[in-house]
């Protein structure tokens, strides 16, 4: 029987709970069987780009990282959503240009750099964003890197393209069961769908892949190592999953999605922990997956950077405080 989102996060504004944002998640074990779950498990979802390591993983187990002498930066921006500060920007024109490619190989839009810095220094210099810019372009330099160890097409985006078709036959490998489809993500690269129990099944299997010697989990535990390695290159300055990365207490890999979605990978534990927030609200997703996390002695409640997104405080425009957000009081 499917079951309803359960409450995660309040909004509250004076002594009243002005809003309520609602979800599904679930923490796996190593054998992919469910350790706790809120919501259903059996919820179809797109896990947008918390999915990125399962996209880059076929970049690493077909060789092509090894052959192309990828380095670990090089891995955790092929799992980034970036902000597109000087940084990445910096980084992924390097792994282009050692492809002997450029920003017009890139079949992600443009879009702003998230970086104010950055954004403001361009207006004013009258320059447009580039693809580099996307959130994206560190997966798509993935793609276009296993584009050319698999001599493809330059369409790469293309579901029926090697590049995609990887993708999604280690995509069910990982998730544990075939996708029932898929959509077009903001890049422009199809996102599969799969269960909540599928992509928490995932994370597992990443979690616990340093305990394994096969190639794709060998893979996986290296891109899991960059992720953590680089919390930066993943994110970027005041990205939850930057700032909850460095903040907590053992090693753990940490990944938003659009609309409300994130993962976890806890290495130590062999777990993974799968959450949607069914509203879409990145200000809940950030809420609850703190939440969790500090439920489960990986973040310290009390820590700055926990709080910024555990129990953020609501401002209005005089800088006065007048409310906060908070996890739901039966959550987790």
């Amino acid at each position: 029987m499917q079951q309803p989102p359960v409450p995660m996060v309040d909004i509250i504004r004076g002594p009243f709970a002005e809003s309520a944002h609602l979800g599904h998640a679930v923490l796996c074990d190593e054998t992919g069987e469910i350790a706790q779950a809120w919501g259903d498990p059996d919820t179809v979802i797109l896990p947008r780009s918390s999915a990125k390591m399962l996209q880059a993983l076929p970049l690493v187990a077909s060789g092509a990282a090894e052959a192309f002498g990828l380095s670990t930066e090089r891995l955790a921006l092929s799992c980034a959503s970036h902000e597109g500060a000087p940084v990445h920007v910096a980084a992924v024109n390097a792994w282009l240009s050692d492809l002997e490619l450029s920003d017009n190989d890139l079949i992600c839009g443009p879009q702003p750099s998230r970086d104010s810095a950055l954004k403001l220094q361009m207006i004013r210099d009258g320059q447009s964003p580039c693809r580099v810019h996307n959130n994206c372009s560190g997966k798509h330099a993935g793609f276009l890197t296993l584009t050319r160890h698999l001599k493809a097409g330059p369409d790469y985006v293309d579901p029926a393209h090697p590049v995609q078709t990887s993708v999604k036959e280690l995509f069910e490998t990982v998730t544990g069961a075939p996708t029932p489809g898929f959509g077009i993500d903001g890049c422009s690269a199809p996102n599969f769908a799969t269960t909540m129990h599928g992509m928490a099944r995932a994370m597992a299997f990443y979690a616990s892949a340093q305990t394994r010697s096969d190639t794709l989990s060998k893979a996986a535990a290296a891109l899991t190592q960059a992720m953590i390695a680089h919390p930066l290159l993943v994110a970027g300055e005041g990205r939850a999953c930057t700032h909850l990365m460095r903040a907590a207490k053992e090693p753990v890999a940490i990944k938003t999605g659009a609309e409300g979605f994130f993962i976890a990978i806890l290495p130590q534990r062999r777990q993974g922990l799968a959450l949607k927030i069914t509203d879409g609200a990145t200000r809940a997703a950030d809420c609850a997956l703190a939440a969790i996390l500090v439920s489960l002695g990986v973040l310290d409640p009390d820590h700055p950077d926990v709080k910024r997104s555990l129990n953020p405080d609501v401002l209005n425009f005089a800088g006065l405080q007048t409310g906060e957000i908070r996890r739901a009081p039966s959550f987790p």
